[in-house]
């Protein structure tokens, strides 16, 4: 496990990107509603997983939106940081894990019920900028500072 000095820390970030890949990974949970692939749910597991516990930066979404999107807007010096949301990606992380070992496993309902929470958890982000994840890591960092802050 890396400490905290080996630990990749990610830069502030631009806060329309995560809106840009909210509503691609809300895209992408209504496809798994819609069609039951828990393979599909299974790749934005990792996806989710490789955002939360490795970097921002590996998000394929950031990229398109670095790349293709940012230069076509009006530059911001809005910056916000990246421990919240990178936990969001954990809780994403859960939700689309829990998905997928329903659909995969034949519990349909499980994976229905946890797609669909984490589809409206990205539908807040992507429509209104209410990162559900998010209030999740200020309210621990608040009530629970031990939880939130590596000794």
């Amino acid at each position: 496990m890396p400490n905290e000095a080996t630990a990749t820390k990610d830069a502030p970030v631009d806060p329309r990107g995560p809106r840009f890949s909210a509503w691609i990974t809300s895209a992408i949970l209504a496809v798994v509603l819609l069609t039951g692939s828990w393979r599909l749910l299974a790749a934005q597991t990792l996806l989710f997983a490789m955002c939360a516990f490795i970097s921002l930066k590996l998000n394929p979404w950031g990229h398109v939106y670095r790349f293709a999107v940012q230069p076509r807007l009006a530059p911001t010096t809005e910056r916000e940081e990246a421990a919240p949301l990178r936990f969001a990606q954990g809780v994403g992380f859960v939700f689309a894990l829990t998905g997928t070992i329903g659909y995969a496993t034949g519990v349909t309902a499980l994976g229905v019920v946890a797609t669909s929470a984490a589809l409206v958890a990205a539908l807040l982000n992507a429509a209104v900028g209410l990162c559900l994840g998010c209030e999740m890591f200020l309210l621990l960092r608040r009530y629970a500072p031990a939880l939130a802050r590596p000794q």
